[in-house]
């Protein structure tokens, strides 16, 4: 029998009370860069000792043949208290394991694996009751298996109180093996226990049990800026930038390069100062690059095996928005049961390295846009941070666990893409009955407002008037000074100026179809806002109507917002355009990056961050709805319009980079089209006409 001090079931003092804080502060710990390495040090430091004596225990032989089915008891993992289909994990107390010679057993605990203890415990699938516990996690730091005892380690695992021959229980494991074979998985025996590591092989992976997981560490605190983005300049077309390469690719690169003048090699920098550490810089000769930042200047980046198949590399080219080129024919990409690589990596074959650059060139832009989107999605979602990937590793093991509430491969993929999304709640002709909503973003031109209201009034499919009221320093007139009209009307009061309140999905509006007007429009005629929405039945899924621009390049590759007539149009001005009432649920509450705040900021480009989120979503472009070219207020000169600011156009041009950069990419879509009625010019009378009132140019 095992002579060792029992495990307290309680967490020992010092680690529970770093937990609690935890779980007070919920994420705020790591999200507001509390000091986790003094806290890291103290901890190593201080550690309560427990003795086991390792030498009465047999461990528990690695199971090579392990699935859900065999290695894992899936009826520990019922429902929970709070109804949620997540699996609960229990984290052992962090101790210093000494064996019967007063020997440390299991080491210091290094912070990256402080930081992923401290993720499970502030996470929703933590739980502090073992007997509730789906899954277990030993206080075991495995991330580096170098320099540890994996004899002992593997008996001081058959010791903990729950290990059941390792059954439940999940090892986190980046490096493993150990000089010289550096085997591609962890080598301390560890019976049934599920391994997530950084450097499986198709060999040692045990297909839906281990889990594939990036290699990562300090280096995220030394990261670049992500640089996200086509319109992102980028000076190579592939940067090769791993050091210890083998040397047969080595000269094999040398030759690509040589050939290439897009294709930047780099290696490891010899004879470097003591100040500077040879993993933050590369060298291409004499000439010395920042690492990882100099991945920022590549479309692409090659990844190749070293000593481990596994790579700091990967989640370095994800962070600086570089396309991976996976060239490692047995390597396990991190999280490939639920993520799709196809979509944000080229793999090639080892023996296919020398034609690297011909298969890159064969790759037409407009995928290459695609795959970055997705590089940005896969890097901010499930690669920027420690507590990413292992949140994102415990929600796998939930979607085996719990299938029927598992995520969708849409879940897990899903970046903003410009694909056809037509979500079900647009039907492909909408109802006739319904009508629309007119939304008027008011401020203070009460008697264009008025003369507005009047004319809308007319429009036979007009269900309600909505009018949004955005002066917080100027009261609507009271109610009996508004003009009679015979449709329901209502004015809401904002809370603050911004220009989005006029997207906000209010509860007001019933109708799927909403115009966006502003209250100076007032050239319109009925038949022509009769006619736009009946242009917008046809077309439910885009922004339909009347004032149009167009996005440029410029000779010099720059993206310019252009309102000159031309051929063709992308986006159709908000001002006066129908839209479905969905987008305004987009707008307001799944609008990437900061372009909400940059347009309350801005007071400006309101617009055209609604065609950008149209066109991405359903990747079609606007529609403009007959010829009327006349659209600025004559009375407006004094009464505060926005569009007649000098400095608009200029600002406008601002936008619309900064939410291409935002995206990723530039979703909107050019179109050679308009919808005029049919008759509006043939020599009819005007009574053979639906919609006689048409303006002309």
């Amino acid at each position: 029998m095992a002579k060792s001090v029992v495990v307290p079931a309680i967490i020992s003092a010092l680690t529970f009370v770093i937990i609690l804080y935890l779980m007070i502060n919920n994420n705020k710990t790591l999200e507001q860069g509390l000091e986790i390495s003094s806290l890291h040090l103290d901890l190593a430091n201080n550690l309560p000792k427990v003795h086991v004596d390792v030498s009465e225990i047999s461990a528990d032989k690695t199971d090579p043949d392990c699935k859900m089915y065999n290695c894992f008891d899936i009826y520990r993992c019922g429902m929970n208290e709070d109804d949620s289909n997540d699996i609960k994990v229990y984290v052992y107390p962090l101790n210093q394991y000494v064996d019967e010679n007063g020997d440390i057993i299991n080491g210091v605990i290094s912070k990256e694996f402080y930081e992923l203890y401290t993720s499970i415990v502030s996470s929703r699938f933590y739980t502090n009751d073992p007997s509730k516990a789906c899954l277990f996690m030993p206080g075991i730091d495995l991330l580096n298996q170098n320099g540890l005892d994996v004899s002992k380690i593997g008996r001081l695992l058959a010791s903990l109180p729950h290990w059941n021959h390792g059954k439940n229980h999940v090892l986190f494991n980046m490096l493993p093996g150990s000089a010289p074979e550096f085997s591609t998985s962890l080598d301390v025996m560890h019976g049934k226990a599920i391994v997530a590591g950084g450097g499986f092989s198709h060999w040692t992976y045990r297909t839906k049990f281990d889990i594939s997981i990036p290699v990562m560490g300090s280096k995220l605190e030394q990261s670049t800026n992500p640089k996200f983005g086509s319109n992102t300049f980028r000076r190579w077309s592939l940067i090769a930038a791993q050091s210890n390469i083998h040397v047969d690719f080595r000269v094999l690169l040398e030759k690509v390069a040589s050939e290439n003048q897009e294709f930047l090699l780099l290696e490891k920098c010899r004879n470097m100062p003591d100040d500077i550490s040879l993993a933050s810089v590369r060298c291409e000769g004499d000439s010395r690059k920042e690492y990882p930042e100099v991945l920022s200047q590549g479309v692409f980046c090659l990844v190749l095996p070293t000593i481990h198949l596994g790579q700091w590399i990967l989640p370095d080219a994800l962070s600086a928005g570089c396309i991976p080129v996976i060239a490692c024919d047995t390597y396990v990409l991190p999280f490939s049961e639920v993520l799709d690589w196809s979509q944000a990596s080229v793999r090639i074959q080892e023996n296919s390295l020398q034609d690297v650059m011909l298969i890159l060139k064969k790759i037409p832009f407009s995928k290459i846009q695609r795959m970055q989107q997705q590089v940005r999605f896969f890097y901010e979602n499930y690669f920027n941070s420690i507590t990413a990937l292992t949140v994102t590793s415990l929600q796998i093991i939930s979607d085996r666990v719990f299938p029927h509430n598992a995520r969708t491969y849409e879940d897990w993929n899903k970046a903003v893409t410009n694909g056809v999304q037509t979500p079900l709640s647009l039907p492909l002709v909408t109802p006739k009955e319904d009508g629309f909503t007119a939304v008027i973003l008011a401020y203070d031109r009460v008697q264009s407002l008025f003369q507005l209201i009047t004319a809308i009034d007319k429009v036979s499919s007009l269900s309600m008037i909505l009018v949004v009221w955005n002066n917080q320093q100027k009261s609507f007139p009271a109610r009996n000074e508004w003009p009679i009209i015979d449709h329901q009307w209502k004015v809401i009061q904002t809370t603050s100026n911004k220009l989005s309140n006029r997207f906000f999905p209010y509860e007001e509006i019933k109708t799927e179809a909403v115009l966006a007007i502003d209250d100076d429009i007032i050239m319109l005629t009925a038949d022509e806002i009769e006619f736009g929405y009946q242009v917008w039945r046809e077309f439910p899924d885009r922004v339909v109507g009347f004032p149009p621009r167009l996005h440029i390049w410029t000779p010099d590759n720059k993206l310019r917002y252009e309102s000159e007539w031309k051929n063709n149009i992308s986006i159709v001005l908000t001002g006066a355009a129908f839209y479905h009432n969905y987008f305004n649920y987009l707008y307001t509450y799944k609008m990437p990056g900061d372009i909400h705040e940059w347009v309350d900021e801005h007071m400006n480009c309101e617009d055209i961050a609604m065609n950008f989120i149209v066109s991405n979503h359903t990747g079609k472009a606007p529609i403009k709805v007959t010829p009327r070219k006349k659209f600025k207020c004559t009375d407006c000169a004094t009464g505060g319009s926005l569009s007649l600011d000098e400095s608009h156009m200029v600002e406008r041009t601002t936008c619309m980079n900064h939410f291409t950069e935002a995206y990723g990419m530039l979703p909107l879509k050019s179109i050679n089209f308009r919808a005029d009625p049919v008759l509006y010019k043939d020599d009819f009378p005007e009574k053979l006409k639906a919609f006689p009132d048409i303006g002309a140019l």
